[in-house]
């Protein structure tokens, strides 16, 4: 198991990652698609962490660094798009990268770590809350737009 960050070239591969999160299938390759791709590569303080097993990208997720004008100054991280592809499900590469994430959290100084699920499933809340997350703190909004 390799964790580290993605390279500018695995796009195609964290794609097809995503078919294991919610997406219904790989988006077209569009002008968009490569200008959002190359804003995320060459901004700072997004990260998208990558596990690989088997020569291949089995889990992922995103941590985003947010500078912040509170707490004393101190920025904040979003994590999202937590995915593990469905045949390596259970063998901690999730947890791999949200613990890279959190030393990357660390790191930027960060004063908190913010994650939502839409998953409703014991197994999945549990595993958010094993990985160091609470669900009691705050409350969360969503406006979908």
């Amino acid at each position: 198991m390799i964790i580290r960050e993605i390279k500018e070239n695995e796009l195609k591969d964290l794609l097809e990652l995503y078919t294991h999160l919610h997406e219904a299938g790989v988006p077209a390759d569009t002008e968009q698609l490569r200008n959002t791709w190359d804003a995320i590569c060459h901004d700072r303080n997004h990260h998208i962490i990558v596990c690989e097993a088997d020569g291949k990208i089995v889990s992922s997720c995103v941590c985003v660094i947010i500078p912040n004008l509170t707490r004393n100054i101190r920025p904040y991280a979003l994590i999202e798009n937590v995915v593990t592809h469905a045949d390596y499900r259970g063998k901690g590469y999730a947890t791999a990268c949200l613990n890279y994430a959190k030393d990357l959290s660390v790191k930027a100084d960060c004063y908190k770590m913010m994650l939502l699920t839409s998953a409703k499933s014991d197994s999945t809340l549990i595993f958010y809350k094993q990985a160091g997350y609470n669900c009691t703190d705050k409350t969360a909004f969503i406006q979908w737009l």
